[in-house]
């Protein structure tokens, strides 16, 4: 008889024992469970991305719309060929340049390629990821497995194990803990499907990183807007990685005063800023880097620290209109667009 009940996760932490993990990672993944997996950006949720029945169980744990597409991780660019057709040379050539890496391309999928996995559509992502456990991981596994982040749909990205089991528990069989993920936001998501590279979702590797490093010409930045002929791709809705606080974004020269409003009226504030904030009752804050990188590691944690203060609302200062800070605005509009749900 089949029981369709979760299975408690299995806690797999530290690095000494590796073999031991990779090997029931991957009786688990040819079994049709769910393994959480940790990777450079963020941990995913993961399920082997040939299997359809493996595939709709993500769906099921993240609470996720059916269409919405996921990410295929590879063990290298080898493996590009049985998932994708029609590889242009300059998929290849980003492949050369950035994998292992925070790189996602968007290419036509071979036909084999589950709907699951693309929301119906005829393009898939791929990437190989730059974390030695999920690599490691791959390379046993042999083969893609799809892996958006561990996470409730619409939520904030886990960076490290412990999320994982707050947001996830017993949906999923067995967490890989490989540590703090050293980028801490989602990868880049570049379409190379309709001629010139097209960035659709922002990461830590830009546009201008690409132009340099991958000699392609001028490089497009064009987030999803639904338009015809525009891939759907991962984190391309409005709302998403959101705190379940309310979060607004508030300019640095009005954050002294919305602090004064929000106390008047007798709420309690819970702020990330890069001004020092007055320490007074009410107020609970946490200072945010000035470097971009930093702060977009630190992001996801922060976000979720300050959700658990139980305050009535999160006021973030925006932070500069910069290129280098084009992942982080991105992720906080989303974050404070689908707050409070």
């Amino acid at each position: 008889m089949s029981d369709d009940r979760p299975v408690r996760p299995e806690p797999v932490e530290g690095p000494g024992q590796n073999g031991a993990q990779i090997a029931r990672a991957v009786e688990l993944l040819r079994a049709g469970e769910l393994v959480a997996i940790p990777t450079e950006t963020v941990y995913g949720l993961g399920a082997d991305a040939s299997n359809p029945a493996a595939v709709a169980k993500i769906f099921a744990a993240k609470g996720r719309p059916a269409d919405h597409p996921l990410i295929v991780h590879l063990p290298a660019a080898d493996h590009l060929e049985r998932w994708a057709r029609e590889i242009p040379a300059a998929a290849q050539k980003l492949a050369a340049t950035f994998w292992p890496g925070p790189l996602t391309l968007i290419l036509k999928r071979q036909l084999a390629v589950p709907d699951a996995v693309t929301g119906g559509q005829d393009t898939v992502g791929l990437r190989v990821p730059n974390h030695p456990l999920a690599l490691e991981l791959l390379r046993a596994f042999d083969g893609g497995i799809a892996a958006p982040s561990a996470n409730r749909f619409g939520r904030i990205s886990p960076t490290t194990a412990d999320h994982v089991r707050e947001e996830l528990g017993d949906r999923v069989a067995l967490i890989l803990d490989g540590g703090p993920c050293r980028i801490g936001i989602e990868s880049t998501v570049i379409d190379v499907t309709r001629g010139a590279p097209v960035v659709l979702r922002p990461g830590s590797i830009t546009a201008a990183d690409i132009e340099q490093a991958a000699n392609l010409g001028t490089v497009r930045s064009e987030p999803f807007s639904g338009g015809k002929g525009t891939p759907r791709v991962s984190g391309s809705l409005e709302a998403h990685y959101a705190p379940h606080t309310p979060m607004r974004l508030v300019e640095s020269a009005e954050l002294p005063g919305k602090i004064a409003q929000a106390l008047d009226s007798g709420r309690r504030i819970a702020v990330l800023a890069f001004q020092p904030i007055t320490k007074c009752a009410g107020v609970e804050s946490l200072n945010a880097s000035t470097d971009p990188v930093r702060y977009a590691h630190d992001l996801y944690a922060r976000l979720r620290e300050l959700d658990h203060l139980n305050a009535d609302l999160i006021l973030v200062e925006s932070v500069p209109e910069l290129p280098a800070w084009l992942a982080v605005r991105d992720r906080l509009g989303r974050a404070a667009c689908g707050s409070g749900r």
